[in-house]
Order: structure tokens, then C-alpha cells, then sequence
């Protein structure tokens, strides 16, 4: 005859409860892979905007003749942070656009428009 104990009993329960806390981090971890993976077309759209963004701030620039330079002394950021914002790798902040737009003489939401192809 076999005697059952609480602490047989809860060593039971404590490993079904690990179990399961497994096989529902598991799940989650699964859906979250499967999420990222389906926002491949989203991020490269993202991509692309941040592109044409960097490529409308530099054209702007070069349409004004201004150097990076003398871009981010009048914006009050460095060189590199101008660079980044051409090239893509980061955006300017909201208050850097609208600073941007005033030196380079249109205003945000043209700026804005040239970005999404006049959609805005």
C-alpha cells in the first residue's frame, strides 16, 4: 500500500506547473518569431521611407548649396547626426524636421510631402 504525502503532492503539482509555465513561454516565444517574420514587407517599407526621408533632406540641402557642416551648427547637432539623417540610418527628431524645414525655406509638410510622393 502506497501512502500519499503532501509533499509528494506538491513536488507533483510544482513540476506540472513548471511544465506547463514551459510549454506557454515556448508558445509565446513562437508567436513572437512568427509576428516578426510576417513584418518583413512592413519593415522594408519602413526602410524604403526612411531612404527617400534621407534622400529628400539631402537634396534639400544641396538645393540650399549648405554643407553638413553648417547644416548641423544652425540645427545644433553634429555633423555625423546630419549624415545619419541622409543616409537613413536614423531619423531627425520632430523639432530637428521643423528645424530643418525653416533653414532649408519650405515648410514641414512640404518636406513631408516630397517624402511620400505628395500623398500627404
Amino acid at each position: 500500500m502506497t501512502i500519499v504525502t503532501a509533499a509528494t503532492v506538491a513536488g507533483l503539482l510544482w513540476v506540472l506547473a513548471s511544465t506547463a509555465a514551459g510549454i506557454v513561454l515556448v508558445v509565446l516565444l513562437i508567436r513572437a518569431l512568427l509576428k516578426y517574420l510576417r513584418s518583413g514587407p512592413a519593415r522594408a517599407e519602413n526602410a524604403a521611407v526612411r531612404r527617400s526621408l534621407g534622400e529628400c533632406l539631402k537634396a534639400e540641402r544641396t538645393r540650399c548649396k549648405m554643407t553638413q557642416e553648417f547644416v548641423a551648427e544652425a540645427v545644433g547637432v553634429s555633423r555625423q547626426a546630419v549624415s545619419k539623417w541622409e543616409n537613413g540610418t536614423s531619423d531627425p527628431s520632430t523639432a530637428n524636421l521643423l528645424a530643418l524645414a525653416r533653414l532649408y525655406g519650405i515648410s514641414a509638410e512640404e518636406l513631408l510631402r516630397q517624402v511620400t510622393g505628395g500623398e500627404a
